[in-house]
């Protein structure tokens, strides 16, 4: 596991890491469908997804958000749009959303993968050092802890490779 830059003592990304014994190409295939990202997510905020497999950098897709599920802030249910930054197949990707707040936040979410023995290294990442000032001054990151990461990657195992 890696904790992730600092700056200025402040952390402002967070990276977990965990084997999968599976193929890259099996953990890229659920990483690239909208529908796989609410089928890991452990936040208990992603409700559904509209929208296809994405395919490269600039492709979006829709995710139904209830925030009630982290009991933070009231914001009920919403709509985001995930637009897809690198996109790398069976290697990394990532994304930023658009929301119904604005300015819109600008943190980043990814994936890098790594064969290895035994199968793929994986690295979930939540990066917020680029994040819009005026979120910058509520002081509200990370929004997602280092333990949902890392309960994510389980979930992800559990579902690319069953027992």
């Amino acid at each position: 596991m890696t904790q992730g830059d600092v700056q200025d003592g402040t952390r402002e990304r967070i990276e977990v890491a965990r084997t999968i014994p599976a193929e890259p190409s099996a953990i890229f295939a659920v990483l690239t469908d909208p529908r796989g990202h609410v089928a890991i997510d452990s936040s208990g905020m992603l409700m559904g997804a509209s929208g296809e497999r994405v395919t490269a950098s600039g492709d979006t897709f829709v995710v139904h958000m209830d925030r009630e599920a982290l009991g933070d802030v009231p914001l009920g249910q919403y709509d985001v749009t995930v637009t897809i930054g690198t996109f790398e197949p069976d290697r990394e990707i990532s994304w930023t959303i658009v929301g119904v707040v604005r300015p819109p936040i600008g943190h980043v979410y990814g994936y890098r993968l790594q064969p290895t023995e035994g199968g793929t290294r994986v690295v979930s990442y939540y990066d917020w050092s680029g994040i819009d000032p005026v979120w910058r001054a509520r002081d509200i990151f990370p929004v997602i802890s280092e333990s949902a990461l890392k309960a994510t990657l389980g979930i992800l195992h559990r579902t690319v490779a069953p027992r």
